[in-house]
This record gives C-alpha cells, sequence and structure tokens, in this order.
C-alpha cells in the first residue's frame, strides 16, 4: 500500500529532505588559543566547510545556552544568553551568518520542560511560599513526615537521571518538595501556568528571529503531568524505593493542547523545521497526533523504538534482541508514516545513545569500518529526515572497556555507578555487570571529543591543552583526515561512503526520502532486504547483511536487478547475480537498481 492520492506524504519540503547533523559542542571543536579543553562556537564555524562536503544540510546543536553544566547544558540558568566557555551571542550570530551563506541553516536545542535550579524565575520561585512564580513550577507538601520528623517525597515517583533517587526535592526553606524529574538542579517547569507557555513562546520567538530555523525540542512529551501525582506502579525489585513514574508524565493529557498552543503562537508564523524528543511512547495513533500532515503540532519526532531495542524498563539496563526485532521496527515505522500521512526522523545515534556500530554491528578493529558503512546504507535509504551524529560519519566506536570509571563524566553514569557500589558492594559478579552495562549503554561513548587528525590530542583542542574527557585510545587510525584523504583503489572508507550516501540520497530524494517501502523476507534472521519505490516508478533493492558470516540471499520472483550501483565492501558497479543468489560478505550491504 502507498500514500494515498489526498496524501502529502510525497510532497517535497526542504525540511524533509534535510540531512540534519547533531553537534554535541563541548566534544565537537575547540578554537585555537583557548585552554579550557570544552569545543565553542566558534569551533562550529571553523568547520562549516567541512560539513557542508559532507553533505549537511541543517546544523543542530546540543544546549549552548547559559547554564550550570549538572547535565551537560540541559540544565538552562538563561535562553537568551551564550554560556560563556562556548562564547558570546555574537559568536552565535556569526554562526548563523556563515551558515546562511553555505545555503545551511541552524536548529537550536530548546529544553522547556525543565530549567536550571539557578535560573531567575527558579530562584524567585523558591525565595517564598507567597512568591510571584512560586505556580511556574510543580510544588507539593511531602506526603508525610515520619515521627523523627524527616519528610517523605510526594509520590514514589524515581528519578529519571538516577532511580535510586526520588525525582522530588525537598526545599528547606519553605518545607516543600519540587518535582525535579531528571535531577535535583532540573526542576521542572508547570505547563499548566499560561505565564510559563507565555514565556517559552517569547524565547523561541527570540531565536527564530535571530536566525534559528527551529528546534528540536528536548523531552517535549514531558511537558504535561497527571492530575494528583499518583503513585507509580511496582516495576523495580524490591531494592528500589521509587519507581519508573513514566505512565503519569509521559504524553500526559494536555501535551497536545500545548503543542497545538505552541504552533498556534510561534510555529505557524516562520517556515520551521521541528523535531519531537518523546520517549516512552510507541502508540501509532497517539504519535500521528503529533506528525501527522494535519496536526499543527510538529514536523516529526524522534521515535525511540529502534535505539531502546535492548532497554527493559529503565535506560541503563539490557534485555537481548536479534535481528528480526530491529527489522520490524524500522519496517512498522516507515509503513505507519507512509500510510497516515506522516514523517518520519531516520536517526540511530544522538548524544543519549551509545555508538551505532558497537550496538548493531561488529566494532572489532576487523569489521568496525564495514559495520558502520552497513549502518550507513541502511540510513541514507529510509524514508524521512535523515540525523548524523558527530563522528558517525567516520564510525566512532565506544570507549574501550579498558578505561577506569573515572573516566566517565555523565551524571546518569555517576549517579548509575554509586547506585551499583551501594547494592553490590559485597557482589562481584553483579558489579562486573553493572559496569557491562556502562561499557554497553553509557551516554559518555557519544560524547568523547571528535576525532579530527592523528595529531595530540586528535586535533580537537590544542596541543598541551587537557581536554574535558578523555580522546578515545584509537584517534590516530580513526580521524576525519585520514578517512577523507583515503585512497583505497577498491573501497571507500567510512566518512568517504557516507559522502557519496548523503549525494545519492539527495539525486533519488523521490525514491529514498519520499518513496515507497516494502520489506523482503521479513522471516530473514540475518538479512535485512526492501525496496524503495520512488514517485515515479524507479526500484531500488537494498540488502543488509547484518551478521559476521556470509550468507547468500535469493532474489525474489518479480524483481530483476538492473545492477548493482554499491557494496559496503567495494568502489564503483559490482559484478554479482543479479537474479539468482546474491552472496553478501560479513556486514556487507549492497543497492542495486531494479526492473
Amino acid at each position: 500500500m502507498v500514500a494515498t492520492e489526498s496524501s502529502s506524504y510525497s510532497t517535497p519540503k526542504w525540511w524533509k529532505e534535510a540531512v540534519v547533523y547533531q553537534i554535541y559542542p563541548a566534544s565537537f571543536q575547540c578554537q585555537p588559543g583557548v585552554t579550557s579543553g570544552w569545543g565553542t562556537v566558534k569551533g562550529i564555524t571553523s568547520r562549516l566547510d567541512y560539513l557542508k562536503s559532507l553533505g549537511v544540510d541543517v546544523v543542530w546543536s546540543s544546549p549552548i545556552l547559559k547554564s550550570p553544566q549538572a547535565d551537560m547544558g540541559y540544565d538552562i540558568a538563561d535562553y537568551k544568553q551564550i554560556d560563556s566557555r562556548y562564547g558570546t551571542l555574537e559568536d552565535v550570530d556569526e554562526l548563523i551568518a556563515e551558515l546562511k551563506k553555505r545555503d545551511m541553516k541552524l536548529m537550536m536545542d530548546l529544553v522547556v520542560n525543565h530549567t536550571s535550579n539557578e535560573h531567575p524565575w527558579f530562584l524567585e520561585s523558591c525565595a517564598s511560599l507567597e512568591s510571584p512564580k512560586r505556580d511556574w513550577y510543580i510544588w507539593k507538601k511531602p506526603k508525610s513526615v515520619s515521627p523523627d520528623g524527616v519528610p517523605e517525597p510526594p509520590n514514589n515517583w524515581a528519578q529519571i537521571l538516577g532511580e535510586a533517587n526520588s525525582a522530588w526535592t525537598y526545599d528547606e526553606k519553605t518545607g516543600e518538595y519540587y518535582l525535579s524529574l531528571f535531577t535535583p538542579e532540573q526542576p521542572d517547569l508547570n505547563w499548566e501556568n499560561p505565564e510559563v507557555r507565555k514565556a517559552v513562546w517569547d524565547v523561541m520567538h527570540f531565536w527564530m528571529s535571530r536566525g534559528a530555523s527551529g528546534f528540536r525540542m528536548d523531552v517535549i512529551n514531558l511537558i504535561s503531568k497527571a492530575p494528583g501525582y499518583p503513585d507509580a506502579d511496582i516495576t523495580l525489585d524490591p531494592g528500589h524505593r521509587y519507581q519508573p513514574g513514566q505512565k503519569y508524565f509521559v504524553n500526559g493529557p494536555r501535551l497536545h493542547e500545548y503543542l497545538r498552543e505552541m504552533h498556534r503562537e510561534v510555529l505557524s508564523k516562520y517556515d520551521t523545521i521541528t523535531v519531537g524528543e518523546m520517549p516512552g511512547v510507541s502508540d501509532e495513533m497517539e504519535i500521528l497526533r503529533s506528525v501527522g500532515a494535519n496536526s499543527e503540532e510538529l514536523r516529526m519526532i524522534f521515535i525511540f523504538d529502534l535505539v531502546d531495542v535492548d532497554k527493559p524498563n529503565v535506560r541503563m539496563a539490557l534485555k537481548p534482541w536479534d535481528v528480526k526485532e530491529m527489522k520490524s521496527i524500522i519496517t512498522k515505522w516507515q509503513r505507519v508514516m507512509i500510510e497516515n500521512d506522516g514523517w518520519n526522523s531516520v536517526f540511530i545515534e544522538n548524544h543519549d545513545n551509545p555508538r551505532s556500530v558497537s550496538r548493531y554491528t561488529d566494532d572489532s578493529d576487523e569489521w568496525r569500518e564495514k559495520g558502520a558503512k552497513l549502518l550507513a546504507l541502511m540510513q541514507t535509504t529510509l524514508g524521512g529526515t535523515l540525523f548524523v551524529y558527530q563522528g558517525e560519519e567516520i564510525g566512532v566506536r565506544n570507549a574501550p572497556t579498558t578505561w577506569d570509571i573515572s573516566e566517565f563524566k555523565d551524571i546518569e553514569t555517576i549517579n548509575y555507578w554509586k547506585k551499583c557500589e551501594q547494592l553490590y558492594s559485597n557482589d562481584k559478579e553483579k558489579l562486573a555487570y553493572g559496569r557491562k552495562i556502562i561499557d554497553m549503554k553509557a551516554r559518555d561513548h557519544a560524547r568523547t571529543p571528535m576525532q579530527w587528525t592523528g595529531g595530540e590530542n586528535a586535533g580537537f583542542c590544542d596541543a598541551g591543552t587537557k581536554p574535558w574527557m578523555r580522546v578515545m585510545d584509537d584517534y590516530r587510525i580513526v580521524n576525519v583526515e585520514a578517512q577523507m584523504k583515503a585512497d583505497d583503489p577498491n573501497e571507500y572508507s567510512v566518512w568517504q561512503f557516507w559522502q557519496g550516501a548523503l549525494t545519492r540520497r539527495k539525486e533519488h530524494a523521490d525514491a529514498f526520502v519520499y518513496g515507497d517501502f516494502q520489506e523482503l523476507a521479513p522471516e530473514h534472521s540475518e538479512v535485512f532486504a526492501y525496496v524503495r519505490t520512488s514517485t515515479k516508478g524507479d526500484r531500488w533493492l537494498v540488502l543488509l547483511n547484518f551478521s559476521g558470516r556470509e550468507v547468500e540471499w535469493t532474489v525474489p520472483q518479480g524483481f530483476e536487478v538492473e545492477s548493482w550501483v554499491c557494496s559496503t565492501y567495494a568502489k564503483g558497479a559490482l559484478d554479482k547475480p543479479k537474479q539468482s543468489g546474491v552472496p553478501l560478505k560479513p556486514w556487507e550491504g549492497m543497492l542495486g537498481n531494479c526492473r
């Protein structure tokens, strides 16, 4: 089934075809002479020609606004000022101007579910019970007070970035708790208050009028909480005092009302790109309420099913998964958006997830490049707006398991390891399993400094300057400079493959961005095969071997491959069977034209 005649799915829009590149500003590029070891806005500007050459259209930077950095900038103390470690407002103006010169755009990271506890709004809110801004945040009296005078939180919700802790933080001065879903330093705004919403609209207008082209909206589906703030169900083992409360704050009762108001008051007045981060929601109709063509809410959201394929009930945990499950997730959302006139985002990496080559393929020295190119071919041939995360284009992998725990800087990792040490101090096996989870899933893996060169500090910051986080040990081999200059006569580097794949995606947007999607052989346990059919009727066959062994895939009746356009193993056209069994090497991906 293809999109109906009344559907706007295949109607060209710049934000549909755009390639968005996410920058983690602390780790992207430090400018010469800066000794802080942090990336800067000027550092981003200095790399725009690089991004343009890769095929990037939109730069999305994680937060660069004034922040105490309790959660790496996702705790904002001033929405209209740049954090001094990154630069100045004038530096951002220069960045926007330089982007425009290259026909590129800037997408800001909008963090408005919560602020920093150092934001003037919160400082005024917590000043007294009678403060004019008291109800700008969510304050509740203790549920009870123990005989020895210890106040109990209003409910049993667990903190998201540390489930051993309460999602509520007690304020001694006023004798009440405030809701802080992520950390005590990130108090949740009270979106029930229309004055809060007006203040958010003002922030959005400020950045759009300054030249931004849209927003990635941080955990935007958490802004509406269930009335009454009921206790969460018991889903973690008895050793946990607090429980995940997502049932009561993910896609809450007034979410769509707030998003429609946002669209009416701000977004409808600009030609924007918007993407909502919406963890914890997989219901098709609920998601289409936000991203349907006529929803008047958002252009698209990040659907987390694929990056949560190994997640049970909390993020820092593991569950088994297989290739068939991965395939079914991708196929489901490709079909849902085509058949219901919605729109997808295409991503498998960001600042909150481990590296894709380590997660979905084999990141060993033997197979890392093959796995990275396999994932590049998959993503560049899927329908939706494509998001590439810094370092993904060179196949950066997870940090080595030999790193000491002190090298991990993320608040989530720190809180998780603290919990492990408290619970399992006398159980070496469980402690080792906790470390395994960090090695596989810590957010830190995505946050190591960008590997530009084989020189000291990987070219991220000046020689002699200590980067804020340790540079990956393999930077002398895995770096941008080496991959851009690679001249292997038989095979592309990961960067060169990404560049070519992005060029092909843009040249054939009618197929890869807007076309129909049909999965072939969903029962196959190793090969992900699908056909993209363009709006003109051209057909492209994609074969992806998600295994470390050679397999043979039979082209089904009704498909005749005219030519194999590319392989992750070779440059140029391939001399492989076009109708019978097609041999696929370990982690090989192939793309063919079909009749």
